[in-house]
């Protein structure tokens, strides 16, 4: 699966720039270059990317009519382009992200991905900047249309567990995806550097795939060689989960 370059392609975003009314271009553009990039390949897909737009429905900033219109305007155009899917990643809102869900929803046939960044508290607790738990999230996007939730950004694989282990004991029938970041920037000489190798990337995703994660991928930091590990580390868990059954085991879940 292979992302579009079009997570602040919106209409708010894109207005600071001067470039609102091309919105749609962009969009249909970035889903078009990715679905190229696969070269005709069936068992490939094209994730379109939609981030949030910086707008604060709580401080009045838009109303949740223009949210829901500039989703619509990203989703359609991004389906144009060529995704058979959308993400709606790195919300922190639980309107907006239903505000998306909605617009792809009620716009679209795409599939409908919706995840969220969570923060961890002093109490060991995740939560989104605005305060809502995995669990919440979760039921949002589920209730609003989301095919798949999750979470993406803000931590690292290892950080993710508790976060699909939330979401999977309230939601078992749930299906997940995580993408990590190739764990918590460190700055070194002024540059933020993510430290963690695709190695220890990798090391993780068992685990994580046990806990119910059902698709595996990376955020901020992860480059071609930390996705390899981690398509690796997939690999290597259905080829031992396969071999188990096949040995006359049987598992729940």
């Amino acid at each position: 699966m292979v992302q579009t370059n079009s997570f602040g392609a919106n209409r708010f975003k894109l207005g600071h720039f001067g470039l609102a009314d091309k919105a749609a271009e962009i969009n249909e553009a970035a889903a078009r270059a990715s679905r190229e990039a696969l070269r005709g390949a069936a068992d490939k897909f094209v994730i379109a990317s939609a981030g949030p737009t910086g707008k604060m429905l709580i401080a009045e900033d838009v109303t949740e009519s223009e949210l829901y219109d500039g989703f619509a305007e990203q989703a359609t155009a991004l389906e144009r382009g060529g995704a058979d899917a959308i993400c709606i990643e790195t919300m922190t809102d639980v309107e907006e992200a239903v505000a998306a869900i909605k617009a792809a929803r009620e716009n679209t046939s795409l599939e409908i991905i919706a995840t969220f960044t969570f923060d961890r508290s002093l109490k060991g607790t995740y939560r989104t900047m605005m305060g809502i738990s995995p669990e919440r999230a979760a039921a949002a996007a589920l209730e609003a249309g989301a095919d798949i939730t999750g979470a993406n950004c803000g931590n690292g694989m290892e950080q993710m567990l508790d976060i699909v282990y939330e979401m999977k004991t309230t939601f078992p029938d749930a299906f997940l995806l995580v993408q990590a970041n190739a764990g918590s920037p460190v700055n070194v000489n002024g540059r933020d550097v993510f430290p963690e190798t695709p190695d220890v990337m990798a090391s993780h995703v068992h685990k994580l795939l046990d806990a119910g994660a059902g698709i595996v991928g990376g955020c901020c930091g992860t480059t071609p060689a930390h996705i390899a590990a981690i398509r690796a580390a997939v690999d290597s868990y259905i080829g031992t989960r396969q071999k188990y059954l096949k040995g006359g085991h049987s598992r729940e879940g």
